[in-house]
């Protein structure tokens, strides 16, 4: 079974962290690609950029329009994404819980099935 491991980052608590938390964030990150590449968990990864660089296309009184992100009203943005597949729903889970930003307050990784999926090999 795919699921979406989806980084919701508070840009706030990403200003506030040290060059060392960042460090341990990296090598953490590196450490769960070497994990789930070896055990052939890993589908696709990506790190989006901040949503100040964000456009949304909607529509407004039936009129499609484009307008500055970020796309909706929170104090967190997904940040990235891994994409895996795995047998249950509680490996998705313990994936989830490698993710090194789950350690820090501001931060969580969203844990969400894929019902369909086109486009890449898998």
């Amino acid at each position: 079974m795919k699921y979406l491991l989806i980084m919701n980052i508070n840009p706030a608590t990403m200003a506030a962290l040290t060059d060392e938390e960042r460090e341990q964030i990296g090598a953490g990150h590196q450490n769960l690609l070497n994990t789930i590449t070896d055990t052939g968990e890993l589908i696709v990864t990506q790190a989006l950029a901040d949503p100040s660089n964000t456009v949304v296309v909607k529509s407004q009184n039936g009129v499609q329009v484009v307008t500055d992100g970020p796309y909706i009203e929170a104090k967190e943005f997904m940040g990235g994404f891994y994409l895996v597949e795995v047998e249950s729903k509680e490996r998705a889970v313990e994936l989830a819980k490698m993710i090194p930003d789950t350690k820090l307050d501001g931060f969580g990784v969203e844990v969400r099935p894929v019902m369909f999926s086109a486009g890449l090999e898998m």
